[in-house]
């Protein structure tokens, strides 16, 4: 397992973590347990969860674990939980008010059994509560101790980059993580999230490496899933249901990962978990997994690094072809011309 410094903080965590949304929903605590020791076993020590994961089970699963462990194994956990969907059905019951935030960390850190969190996440922007409001709430529990960290999850490039800037100006304790979807699927983060991200020197933390399991080989073209997997259970699941997402680029991602990985005599997952990785700026790359075997599968991917002409394979394979302004060719052209100016 390696290990990268979360953003410009400090803190060194594992290139993987353990996502877990599946806890108490499509992994039981037994599976759960199972899978923190694998993964702590393995070298990992950052685990990731969220208030709203299996209404609060997921960091009650967490917790006990945490609880039963013995202190050489849990002292290494860098632990992250996030807040803002709604938790209670009373008006302030989500957001990312002083009220709800408040209480929404007190009660996960109930659930978790701990006095602090390592890293605590804002989940999603809120377009009602100032933001001045949720920046001074954050700095106050960095302060308080009952955080060490913050981040941000599902921002886009100019909410990010607001909220860097004005902790900075306000003399506030900044953020130091982005957790966005990112997969060979799903680049669109590159046009501006991740240059917003480099410039503010933010870990980026990526959920759904696999594209909600496209990558991994188990879906054929022209095949409906059926069985024992998300999309068997639920053709028009979320972001990667089957009609939404299996289009012509799809597919051919999907064949230059199976070429790549059949070159290199490894799985899908393990090359599509590569990828994502080692993409710039990225800190640690998060798993989800229903079953033990599948995660010791997505661990096999720790320290495979591709090769240059592998990436670019992938990266032609999964190119987004933006139209010309500003993300294609001209757009590249203009910005090059007016450097090329300023230069002379």
């Amino acid at each position: 397992m390696e290990y990268r410094t979360l953003g410009r903080s400090g803190c060194a965590v594992s290139a993987l973590c353990l996502g877990t949304m599946t806890f108490g929903n499509e992994s039981d605590e037994k599976v759960a347990h199972a899978q923190l020791d694998l993964f702590a076993e393995a070298g990992g020590t950052f685990v990731d969860t969220a208030d709203v994961y299996s209404a609060g089970e997921s960091e009650r699963i967490i917790g006990r674990w945490l609880a039963s462990r013995p202190a050489a194994v849990t002292e290494a956990v860098v632990l992250a939980t996030k807040g803002r969907f709604p938790t209670a059905s009373d008006p302030n019951g989500a957001g990312l008010s002083a009220r709800h935030l408040t209480r929404a960390l007190d009660a996960s850190l109930t659930r978790l059994g701990v006095d602090t969190v390592d890293l605590y996440q804002a989940h999603a922007w809120d377009p009602i509560t100032p933001l001045e409001e949720t920046l001074r709430t954050l700095d106050g529990f960095v302060r308080a101790g009952k955080i060490r960290y913050y981040g941000f999850s599902n921002f886009t490039g100019w909410q990010l980059t607001k909220a860097v800037l004005l902790a900075r100006s306000l003399g506030l304790a900044g953020p130091v993580s982005l957790q966005p979807q990112y997969s060979l699927l799903v680049r669109e983060i590159e046009y501006e999230i991740v240059p917003a991200s480099l410039d503010a020197g933010l870990g980026l933390l990526p959920w759904s490496p696999l594209g909600g399991g496209w990558l991994t080989g188990k879906y054929r073209r022209d095949q409906r899933p059926t069985g024992a997997t998300r999309l068997g259970d639920n053709p028009a699941r979320g972001m990667e249901a089957w009609d939404r997402r299996g289009t012509d680029r799809t597919w051919d991602v999907v064949d230059a990962v199976q070429r790549v990985a059949e070159d290199r005599g490894v799985s899908m997952a393990e090359v599509a978990l590569a990828w994502v990785t080692d993409r710039p700026g990225v800190t640690s790359t998060i798993l989800g997994a229903r079953t033990t075997d599948q995660l010791e599968a997505n661990l096999r991917s720790a320290g495979l690094h591709l090769a240059d002409e592998e990436i670019s394979a992938l990266d032609d394979a999964s190119d987004l072809r933006p139209t010309d302004y500003p993300y294609g060719p001209l757009g590249l052209d203009q910005r090059s011309r007016n450097l090329s100016a300023v230069k002379s």
